[in-house]
């Protein structure tokens, strides 16, 4: 329940805190996504407390002829019940947790001494009316990092009844008091430093997810903290980096992220707004690692092979510079970082670049034919598979203009229908071969998303989900 609360808090990776910039992801966690956190994070409570190894009890207590010593070891929990247990967010604070009249069984080994009275044996024990009230924040440390932090907690254990299994009488059931006080003092005093120790090893646990998350052998994505989580009603608003950084290299893109808000939505447990500086920070950072070239040859083109001839069946002048038919090479490549642009209902990517031919001569050296710049306007669909976000391009509206050549002027337009072929069987489906690859979403360990929905909304798109826990 712990991890998962307090998981739900800092959400995946909120680790290092960063001057306060325009976050390129938002992630809205509603009271639904907490309700869920609390049901999930008691069910693992209960599995958890099921499974545990407590430590012997043992010492004395007074009474009114001298002491009674007792052992109580081999304690085991049977039952676990939380008939009440709310969340709520403290605005400005964090999240509230409060169990109310939980009650548990236990089996226990027992023995008790006195200067009268010696026995042993084996009970069952009954604890109810417990109350645990506990606080979580997300204070910073001394080097500006993020902490999970147990505010305050107190625990009420409230009433216990054991019973003896095969024993009674008078004796017994006076001496009963003098097992129940152990018991009693030991939840009251460990129920919260065990709380304590246990955010601890959460906190170690989401501090080592402090590394960039890698899409694939080109690029990293940055899901830190870019601010303190905000607390209101009914949210928690966690503002991330979100920000896809060439593999290796993270100095900060030469643009700023540009505001945007999370519309007001509570129908899902969980919402990710991811800004257009995201994508167009991956759209930088595959321009610097070079992702947005081609070269079409021969030997990788798919559908035809591509010649001098075929080119001079179309321009005459490229016959009339080229007698002998050479295989032809194509070289794409991105001038100018290709501009997402995210409006309601519409996510495109606009390429600048240039094509340039070349003729492959038999001892393998080229030489260029002509040169062209190219205007290529794409629409990107999205969803969701294997917790990543996946795209694929379709081609819009393709531009084009002769900028070079050394076969001398011809008509560019000759080339629409070959170009168009071109970019349709090879340079559109090579794009998507690597956007299949997908980008990574902040998540949790053993958490999915399921339902999620998107939305492409002006500046930015969001995910609306909920997510299922895998025990």
């Amino acid at each position: 329940m712990l991890k998962i609360c307090c998981s739900v808090l800092l959400l995946l990776s909120l680790l290092s805190l960063q001057l306060k910039a325009n976050p390129g992801l938002k992630v809205r966690i509603s009271q639904k996504g907490l309700e869920y956190a609390k049901e999930v994070g008691l069910e693992i409570l209960k599995q958890k407390m099921a499974k545990e190894q407590f430590p012997n009890l043992n010492g004395h207590e007074k009474y009114g002829l001298g002491n009674v010593k007792y052992n109580i070891s081999r304690i085991r929990v049977t039952a676990v019940e939380f008939p009440s247990a709310s969340i709520s967010l403290l605005p400005g604070t964090g999240i509230k947790l409060v169990i109310a009249n939980a009650s548990l069984t236990i089996d226990m080994n027992w023995s008790l001494r006195t200067w009268m009275f010696k026995d042993t044996g084996r009970s069952t024990g009954y604890i109810s009316k417990v109350f645990v009230t506990a606080i979580f924040s997300t204070p910073l440390d001394h080097t500006g990092r993020t902490l999970i932090s147990l505010t305050s907690c107190r625990t009420t254990p409230g009433d216990i009844d054991i019973k003896l299994i095969g024993k009674s009488g008078f004796l017994h059931n006076f001496f009963i008091k003098y097992l129940k006080k152990p018991i009693h003092r030991s939840l009251a005093t460990n129920s919260c430093p065990n709380i304590r120790s246990g955010i601890q090893l959460i906190d170690e646990d989401l501090r080592s997810l402090n590394v960039p998350i890698p899409i694939d052998d080109l690029a990293e994505i940055d899901y830190s903290l870019n601010s303190l989580p905000a607390v209101s009603q009914p949210y928690i608003d966690l503002d991330l980096k979100g920000i896809v950084y060439p593999g290796g290299n993270y100095s900060a893109p030469s643009f700023e992220a540009a505001p945007f808000t999370v519309p007001d939505q509570s129908d899902s447990m969980l919402y990710l707004a991811f800004s257009e500086y995201f994508f167009q920070t991956s759209s930088f950072a595959y321009y610097t690692a070079g992702a947005f070239n081609i070269t079409i040859a021969e030997e990788t083109c798919s559908y035809f092979n591509i010649s001098t001839e075929i080119f001079g069946s179309i321009i005459p002048e490229v016959s009339q510079y080229s007698v002998t038919p050479y295989p032809v090479m194509l070289k794409l490549m991105a001038t100018e970082t290709p501009i997402i642009s995210l409006q309601q209902d519409s996510f495109t990517l606009e390429i600048l670049g240039s094509m340039e031919v070349f003729a492959v001569l038999p001892d393998s050296s080229t030489q260029s034919l002509f040169t062209m710049s190219i205007a290529a306007n794409t629409s990107i669909a999205v969803n969701i598979f294997d917790q990543k976000l996946m795209g694929s391009l379709c081609l819009n509206r393709l531009q084009y203009s002769l900028t070079r050549s050394n076969v001398g002027f011809f008509e560019i337009s000759l080339l629409e229908n070959i170009l168009s072929y071109i970019l349709q069987t090879e340079v559109i489906p090579s794009a998507n071969a690597k956007l299949s690859k997908g980008f990574p979403l902040p998540n949790l360990a053993n958490v999915t998303l399921t339902r999620p929905h998107i939305t492409i909304a002006e500046g930015y798109l969001l995910i609306s989900t909920d997510i299922h826990y895998k025990h």
